[in-house]
Formats: structure tokens, C-alpha cells, sequence
């Protein structure tokens, strides 16, 4: 391979093992290759759980109510609260959730505990009074785990889930509104037969039914294969775990490839039901995988994820002020910086793009955010999560023609005449290049009026309509030298031309576009003019109340200009 002239490098990646030699995958029939998600799973937030233990300063009892309040206004049905068995913490927020009514009729609580019996006991102290609750027993089932954590082979441990689950079962008979959920810790890197093994003992053992189902959640605890193999896996399970419908089959993927979310979608479509994450991805190490890019995926694909993401800045604000961790600026839908192009070809693709979704809207006979949506760049509207378009082109020196043009026309409504764009365009590049940062459409006006702007100062004027033309008198400041006269011609542009070639000054105007900007007393007139003189070319740009006063000042603006030349 001539063409690939890579070579080997120093890390010791010999002593690791590919995934198919440590991950055991069951044969199995493969549909998901060829299913379509066309229904959100239930979402299941931990956050407060497995989100709040990976945090460097955990959350103080305010922090836990605002973050749990804001999961309730998004709409999700059903929360993990936490670990009250192994926090105080933990344990006083789920009594305060239960003693002062703070749990909507239609949401159920999860919360999280360790198969050992004194635990799960103070579980369900936790949980009293409350009405809809899952209590959620995991044990890390996978080989090295048991050799090396728990030093037990395959039937002690699953001895010793059994007799932790008749705990579980015996409360759960005293608080007859508890469901049950199993998670096999590390699933990905356990024997498919074991996991089998093991939840179909839970099902039976709690008399799963259909209207009492046991969720079994097969977390990717520890990311250690390609999506693809995952998928396998919980197929596997799908198709074999026992009174199925009896079962919600869920899944819990953590990060630690950067696939999360692609093994989530995958799972989803080969059988999972149910989804735990984080929003944003935060958790252990590179995190769970993140409820914010999962439900707007599906909304990407015209889903509804069931979720309410319309004001994403707002629910950003909350995570970061309860986690104590910002949101990067690339983060998918939720990033600062995930809807701007800098890119000149991005720039000038979403221009035409927004021109077109209006055009098409406008022949539809529907407004904008009811038509479809097919703009470059952007899968979707950022209007959708509750952001304007202010910040979708960015200018700095990777930009382009069509990028200024966008920022010029969104903040001062000018639209500059194409040839008027390249040149400016140049200019622009030019003081990008040298200070190295962004640039505003503020600074984009100010740089547009210093380059073709007129610099010196018009003083008293006035037009008189006659037949046949009009009289302009005029007087003014024109590259440093007074100027004033008076000359009739068809318009008062023409007339400022016979001035100005009275003062040795002759100038053709070539191109003059003038457009309306605002309304009323806040309207005012652009005007664009390109102008030649002695095969010197140049344009000259005005802006004012009166159109014909920004005519004369574009037109003097580029007479100034040529002359300078």
C-alpha cells in the first residue's frame, strides 16, 4: 500500500485483547440491520444517580430538587433518583420527594441499590409513601469481575442475586406499588447463556407479568466493542429472554469508545424498549450516553422523542449550574457553536438554503416553522430548541461572500449587490487575516463604511423638480477640497456628475442599486454605486434618511475613492 505511509507507533497496543476475543456474542438471526425506529423508548434520566457520583462536587440538596424539577418540565415519566442505601444524601432527598408530595401522580421514581439485604431494606424505608417506584438491584455479573471483585464463580453468584432478589420480592410485597428492574453490571463482557440464565430466574421469581413487567437493563457499563457487536447482544436477549412480554428489555451504554450513542440507536433497534442516560452525557469517565442527542436524533429523523428540548439553552443552564461542568461548544444540538458556520461554501449553502425554505413556505401557503425543513448544513431548524438564527453564520477569516452578505443583511437588512460582495469580501479576508479573531456585523458596517463610505461631509443641498429633470444645488467636502454648484439633469445624480466634471472631476456611474431598510420613522435608504473614472472603477456606498442624499453620498463616496486611487 504505496499510497498509506503511516508507520508503527510506540504505544504498547499489543497488550490489549481485540473485543472478539473477549466478548462472548450468541449467534443469533440478525433483524436490527434492517429495522426503523418510528417510536421514542421510554427515557430514563440518572442524572441523579449515576450522573450526580461521577461528579467532582456532587449535588447539595438544591442543586438535586432544581435538576429534578427541570427533568419533570421536559416531561420525563420516569427518574432515577439515587443511591439512598450507600448516601445520606441520597436518602433524605427521596423522603423529601415523598413527604412533601413533590412527585407527580403519572411519574415513577427509580431507585438504585446494591443485591445485599441490609441495603435493599433501607431502600425501601427511602421510597415509603411513594406511589409509582422501581427499585433497581444490580451486581456486576461479567468473568473478571467475579474472579477478580467478587470471588465467586458462575453459581455462587447467581446464588447470591436469588437470595438478594426474595429480599427484594418480600418488600415489594409490603409496598405493593414497587416494580423491580435487574441490571447484570457489565453485561457487554458476560456469557450471553449466564445473563439468560440469570434474568429468566428474576422474571420467575418475581412473578413478572404484563401488567407487572421487570425491566431487565443490560448496561455497556464498560465500552469495549464496536456498536454492531452490542446490537448482537441485546438481540440475542430480545429473542430469548423468557415471558418476554413480561419483560422491558432496557439499556444503560457508557461512553468510553464515543459510540454511546450509536449503541444505544442500535439496541433500540434490536428490541430495547427503554433508555438510561444522562443529559449531555455526563457519568463515569467519558459518561453515560447522552438523552439530549438520542431524542434529538429521532426529532432529526421527524420522531417525536416525547421530550421537551424547546428551549435548550435554558435546560443547558440548569445542567451546568447543577453539575458544575459546562456544555462544550461543539456538543451535538446543545453546543454555542453548533448551528454557526465560519466556512465561506457553508455560508453561502445556508443562505440560498434560508432563501429557499422561504420561498417554499411562501408557495405552500404555510409559515416557516410549519414547512419542511431541508437547509444545508443544518438537520435542523435551530428555531425548533429555541434558537435564533443570529448566530448561525459567523464571520472570521475562513468565511466568505455569502457569510457577509448574511450577517449585514440579518443585522442592518442591506442586501449587497453580488459584484459589491466578492470585492468586500476581499477586504474582509484581509482584516481577518491580521487580527486573527471573529468579526460582527457591527464591525462588517463599520469596515464596509470606511471602505466605501463617503469620508467627507455633504453639506446644504437641495433638489428642484422641473420638467424634464431636476436642479440640484449642492455643497460639500470632497477629498479634503470644498466643492458647491449647480447643474439640471434628468435626476440629481446625473446632476451631481455635471458637478463634479465642473471641478475636474468627471466620473460615469455604472451601477447604482438603492434599496429600503426599516419601516417608518426607523426607514432608511442604502444606496449602492459603482463608478468609473479614467478606467478606475470603484464603489461607493450611502445610507440615509433621504434617498436622494444616500445617492449623492454613494456617488461621492466612490468619486473620493478614484480620486485617491
Amino acid at each position: 500500500m504505496n499510497w498509506n505511509r503511516q508507520r508503527p507507533s510506540s504505544m504498547p497496543s499489543h497488550r490489549y485483547r481485540p473485543y472478539f476475543d473477549r466478548v462472548p456474542v450468541a449467534p443469533t438471526e440478525r433483524a436490527w440491520p434492517a429495522a426503523h425506529t418510528t417510536v421514542a423508548p421510554l427515557w430514563v434520566p440518572v442524572d441523579l444517580r449515576d450522573g450526580n457520583q461521577a461528579l467532582a462536587e456532587p449535588m447539595d440538596p438544591a442543586r438535586k430538587r432544581r435538576f429534578f424539577e427541570l427533568l419533570i418540565g421536559m416531561g420525563y415519566k420516569e427518574i432515577e433518583v439515587g443511591y439512598p442505601s450507600a448516601s445520606q444524601t441520597d436518602f433524605d432527598f427521596v423522603r423529601d420527594l415523598a413527604e412533601h408530595d413533590l412527585v407527580p401522580d403519572d411519574v415513577t421514581i427509580v431507585v438504585f441499590t446494591a443485591a445485599r439485604t441490609d441495603l435493599i431494606e433501607r431502600t425501601f424505608e427511602s421510597v415509603r409513601g411513594l406511589p409509582n417506584v422501581v427499585l433497581h438491584m444490580y451486581t456486576a455479573t461479567a468473568p473478571t469481575w467475579r474472579d477478580v471483585v467478587l470471588d465467586r464463580d458462575r453459581d455462587a453468584l447467581h446464588g447470591l442475586i436469588l437470595d438478594a432478589a426474595q429480599d427484594v420480592a418480600r418488600g415489594g410485597d409490603a409496598q405493593p406499588g414497587v416494580r423491580f428492574e435487574f441490571s447484570p453490571e457489565v453485561f457487554n463482557l458476560t456469557e450471553p447463556d449466564y445473563v439468560l440464565q440469570v434474568c429468566d430466574s428474576l422474571t420467575a421469581l418475581w412473578d413478572a407479568s404484563p401488567d407487572r413487567p421487570v425491566i431487565h437493563n443490560l448496561p455497556a457499563t464498560v465500552e469495549v466493542s464496536t456498536p454492531n457487536v452490542y446490537a448482537d447482544q441485546i438481540e440475542y436477549m430480545h429473542r430469548n429472554l423468557a415471558r418476554r412480554e413480561s419483560v422491558i428489555l432496557s439499556v444503560h451504554p457508557h461512553n468510553d469508545r464515543g459510540t454511546g450513542v450509536a449503541c444505544a440507536e442500535l439496541a433500540v433497534l434490536a428490541g430495547a424498549q427503554r433508555v438510561e442516560g444522562c443529559l449531555f452525557g455526563n457519568g463515569e469517565r467519558t459518561g453515560n450516553v447522552d438523552l439530549v442527542t438520542l431524542a434529538l436524533n429521532l426529532h432529526a429523523q421527524g420522531v417525536d422523542p416525547m421530550i421537551d428540548f424547546s428551549d435548550i439553552d435554558g435546560i443547558k443552564r440548569i445542567v451546568e449550574h447543577c453539575n458544575r461542568i459546562d456544555v462544550h461548544a461543539r456538543h451535538p444540538y446543545g453546543g454555542d457553536l453548533v448551528y454557526t458556520a465560519f466556512s465561506g461554501t457553508h455560508q453561502d449553502a445556508i443562505k440560498k438554503g434560508f432563501a429557499h425554505h422561504h420561498a417554499a413556505a411562501d408557495a405552500a401557503g404555510v409559515g416557516p416553522a410549519q414547512a419542511p425543513w431541508d437547509v444545508p448544513y443544518l438537520p435542523i431548524d435551530p428555531a425548533d430548541v429555541g434558537r435564533d438564527y443570529e448566530a448561525v453564520i459567523r464571520v472570521n477569516s475562513q468565511s466568505g461572500k455569502g457569510g457577509i452578505a448574511y450577517l449585514l443583511h440579518e443585522g442592518y437588512g442591506v442586501d449587497l449587490p453580488r459584484p459589491l460582495q466578492i470585492q468586500f469580501a476581499g477586504r474582509v479576508q484581509r482584516a481577518t487575516d491580521a487580527s486573527g479573531a471573529e468579526i460582527t456585523a457591527q464591525q462588517l458596517w463599520e469596515l464596509l463604511f470606511a471602505e466605501y463610505g463617503f469620508g467627507g461631509r455633504l453639506g446644504p443641498w437641495s433638489v428642484e423638480h422641473r420638467e424634464g429633470g431636476d436642479h440640484l444645488r449642492i455643497q460639500a467636502e470632497f477629498d479634503g477640497t470644498p466643492i458647491s454648484g449647480a447643474a439640471f439633469a434628468g435626476g440629481p445624480v446625473e446632476a451631481l456628475t455635471k458637478i463634479l466634471a465642473d471641478h475636474g472631476r468627471p466620473v460615469e456611474v455604472l451601477t447604482l442599486v438603492q434599496q429600503s431598510v426599516g419601516l417608518g420613522s426607523a426607514g432608511r435608504a442604502a444606496t449602492f454605486a459603482l463608478c468609473r473614472s479614467g478606467g478606475a472603477e470603484h464603489w461607493g456606498v450611502g445610507f440615509d434618511q433621504s434617498v436622494t442624499a444616500s445617492a449623492l453620498h454613494a456617488v461621492l463616496a466612490a468619486a473620493t475613492r478614484i480620486a485617491a486611487e
